[in-house]
């Protein structure tokens, strides 16, 4: 005789500050919450896909989980520590800078240039170590971040650029600020600064070591880039519990659309090539847009849980 055929049921799985309902999510591109169904913002593959999410990280939440009869709800942050965990082991790093501030290094000559080999694959595993290295160039003018100078010193911000202090350039040369330019509006717009060590990775001669290290990029060969930051599509916990309509809890500054400088390198990175942008976040190119002409990239997740989603 035939064996009896087995049944296996389990229950559903369900994330919080998610709507995984057919009919919902299409009122959702009906009504142009999203434009696709392939919307970094939609929990479709397609949309987790183009976000950057990667096939281990899906199948390691799942191993977290594991399978019960009833449905329940999953905090979502255990879906973005299984993303994380595996972008942290196996996504190259890269520097882009988000808010531009320009330094002039004005003991430098003017035609400087030298490419700087970086690492872009951290040595995670003693067993099989993994190095890819990539080269960088480093001029008389950068840009690093505006939250890494201050006009006054602070022990508060003891690791900041600021005027008589010192800071290392990520795998780059010790600088120290002299002095900086101010636009009409009283804004920073330009640091000034000598350059203190000339070998790579040397601590200055003095004694003197720097207070921190900062990314940065050159200002004659970094490249315009478009960052698409996402947020939270939904912004309760549980928008459709009880009735209600999920519509209403849309969070309408889930997207937004900056303008970054970025390393040269990223303007070859292949379409759905996550990156870390060092100290900033998990970043990947984007499957429908990104082109060496104009590159983009999507957020695909923060470095650390942003509390803020969760209050």
């Amino acid at each position: 005789m035939p064996a009896k055929p087995t049944q296996y049921e389990f229950g559903r799985l369900n994330l919080n500050y998610t709507v995984t309902s057919k009919r919902k999510l299409k009122k959702l591109v009906d009504e142009g919450v999203v434009g696709s169904w392939d919307d970094p913002r939609m929990p479709t593959i397609s949309g987790m896909r183009r976000r950057g999410f990667t096939p281990a990280s899906i199948r390691n939440f799942c191993d977290m989980v594991g399978v019960s009869r009833s449905d329940g709800v999953v905090d979502i942050a255990m879906l973005e520590h299984a993303l994380r965990s595996d972008l942290n082991a196996n996504a190259p790093r890269a520097m882009a800078v988000i808010n531009p501030l320009k330094v002039v290094i004005t003991n430098m000559a003017d035609d400087h240039f030298e490419e700087i080999t970086m690492e872009s694959m951290p040595d995670i595993s003693a067993e099989e170590p993994v190095s890819l290295l990539r080269q960088v160039p480093f001029t008389k003018e950068i840009f690093i971040d505006k939250e890494d100078f201050k006009e006054e010193y602070s022990k508060k911000f003891k690791k900041k650029f600021c005027p008589g202090k010192r800071i290392r350039m990520r795998n780059g040369y010790v600088l120290e600020a002299t002095d900086f330019i101010k636009n009409d509006a009283g804004e920073v717009i330009q640091v000034n600064a000598i350059q203190v060590t000339t070998i790579l990775g040397e601590d200055p001669a003095d004694g003197v070591k720097p207070k921190g290290v900062v990314h940065w990029v050159s200002a004659a060969h970094g490249i315009e880039a478009e960052l698409r930051v996402y947020g939270r599509l939904l912004n309760h916990e549980a928008p459709d519990r009880g009735g209600e309509d999920f519509m209403a809890h849309v969070n309408p500054d889930s997207l937004s659309v900056i303008t970054a400088i970025v390393e040269p390198s990223l303007a070859q990175a292949a379409p759905e090539t996550v990156f870390q942008f060092e100290r900033e976040g998990y970043y990947v190119a984007d499957r429908r847009d990104h082109t060496a002409a104009k590159p983009v990239f999507n957020l695909t997740i923060g470095l650390r849980e942003d509390k803020s989603l969760t209050q």
